[in-house]
């Protein structure tokens, strides 16, 4: 298995499956040559295993590849367009690409008429590339490394750099910058800034732009460096309804890896008193991207349902987030010693969880609320009260159900439903502890008996 070395100057024996390594020898054998491109060759000079293998194809035609890859699996020419073969075998699937050049001849991301040419040289092909990181190859299979545009250099320089004038042909690669600047550290080039400045969102549709947030918020890495490129290329104008926290820029960012390194935490199902204040679930793929979204707007309450919904269709968010930001905006420090306050905050959250991981993701001197700021042991304080009132993982249940009164005598009714909601607000007041307590309370209200 071929080692390489990594920018930290390290050796690095990347994960490779030995049917693509065979197949790259048949390639080579018909006169070809195999290159992995993109992500994969990034994230292996990093010293990180990446199994998304795109393998593009030199010196050879779509006829004289397709019986050499027929042989280790089902082939679909998925894209006849843009040269693209799928190769799917048991356990494993990959995507092969002959050389193009792309020229744009229309409005929007669909707008391009693509030219493949297996004659093209590997320097030639990767100018339509968005940036230098992305631009690099390594031959199969000895993982010789093509390097055109200088990716090393700009990686190792902590550096997004666009790799030419194509880059203007396809505004998302805008919001890529920025979610790239996240994952890596990395810091816009200022030629690729003033580019990204003369180039527009408008084209975009929401499924696209949703996407790029969600690698930007989601994915590992240092969104701080993601916010900072957001700025630099002015798209705080083009969502005029994204704000600072308490007006710092610094402390949203601030916000956000806290946010980050909090997910990272509760990833693991294990998470305990040492790391996050009291033992709890992980998060679910959706409460992780409302913690994530809920962080990034969190300067934002009374313009995030806006934002939202110029981005994304996605119910639980448009309903959870705005509503999480909000309460977030108004919260004081006092709560923490009121728990029927405590327990009606659940009833309208579905949970404590997300407020306080928002609480305690927040910089230390930008507290929600000027209260809070006068209390330094405010988030450990909300997690504590929220667990020891059973409040994190969802709100509190009615001890009245319905079934209990019918089997009291009661039938189905205004008078049944005003029962349960009296109850339920004597529960949460902490004035009824249990169901038979309620029971009590009914009889003593109806004066009826068992």
């Amino acid at each position: 298995m071929p080692t390489i070395m990594t920018l930290a100057g390290k050796p690095f024996e990347p994960d490779l499956p030995k049917r693509l390594l065979s197949i790259a020898g048949e390639i080579r054998e018909a006169g070809g040559r195999a290159f992995l491109v993109g992500g994969w060759v990034r994230d292996a000079l990093l010293g990180k295993d990446c199994r998304d293998y795109d393998v593009e194809v030199y010196d050879l035609t779509q006829d004289e590849l397709v019986p050499i890859l027929k042989k280790y699996g089902r082939t679909n020419l998925v894209g006849k367009a843009f040269g693209v073969i799928h190769l799917a075998m048991k356990g494993l699937s990959l995507d092969f690409s002959f050389p193009r050049t792309e020229s744009k001849v229309g409005y929007g991301h669909r707008g391009f008429v693509v030219h493949t040419d297996e004659k093209l040289s590997f320097k030639e092909a990767a100018l339509r590339r968005d940036f230098t990181i992305n631009a690099m190859g390594m031959e199969l299979p000895e993982l010789t490394l093509c390097d055109p545009y200088g990716g090393i250099d700009d990686l190792k320089k902590g550096l997004l750099r666009h790799v030419g004038p194509a880059f203007v042909e396809d505004s998302l690669r805008i919001l890529r910058g920025v979610q790239f600047a996240s994952r890596f550290a990395l810091t816009l080039a200022p030629e690729t800034v003033e580019l990204c400045k003369t180039l527009s969102l408008a084209d975009l549709s929401v499924e696209r732009l949703f996407e790029e947030f969600k690698k930007w918020l989601l994915k590992p890495g240092k969104p701080s460096m993601g916010l900072r490129a957001f700025l630099d290329i002015r798209l705080n104008e083009f969502f005029p309804e994204v704000f600072p926290l308490h007006d710092s820029w610094d402390a949203l960012g601030k916000m956000l890896d806290n946010m980050e390194s909090l997910r990272r935490i509760l990833a693991n199902a294990s998470a305990s008193a040492e790391s996050v204040g009291a033992k709890c679930l992980p998060l679910s793929d959706a409460q992780a991207m409302e913690f994530a979204f809920a962080a990034f707007l969190c300067g934002s309450p009374k313009t995030s349902l806006k934002f939202l919904e110029r981005i994304t269709n996605e119910t639980h968010l448009l309903k959870i987030v705005p509503l999480l930001v909000q309460v977030y905006s108004e919260l004081d420090f006092a709560i923490v010693d009121d728990a029927p306050a405590l327990r009606r905050l659940a009833v309208k959250l579905g949970g404590l969880k997300l407020l306080c991981l928002l609480v305690k993701c927040t910089p230390r001197d930008f507290y929600a609320g000027d209260a809070c700021a006068n209390d330094a042991g405010f988030p450990e304080k909300l997690w504590q009260a929220a667990a020891e009132l059973d409040l994190l993982e969802a709100a509190p249940q009615p001890f009245l159900m319905g079934k209990m009164l019918m089997e009291m005598g009661f039938k189905p009714g205004k008078q049944m439903g005003e029962l349960i909601k009296q109850s339920f607000e004597l529960q949460l007041d902490g004035k009824i502890k249990n169901a038979e307590e309620a029971i009590a309370w009914v009889r003593s209200q109806t004066k009826e008996r068992l």
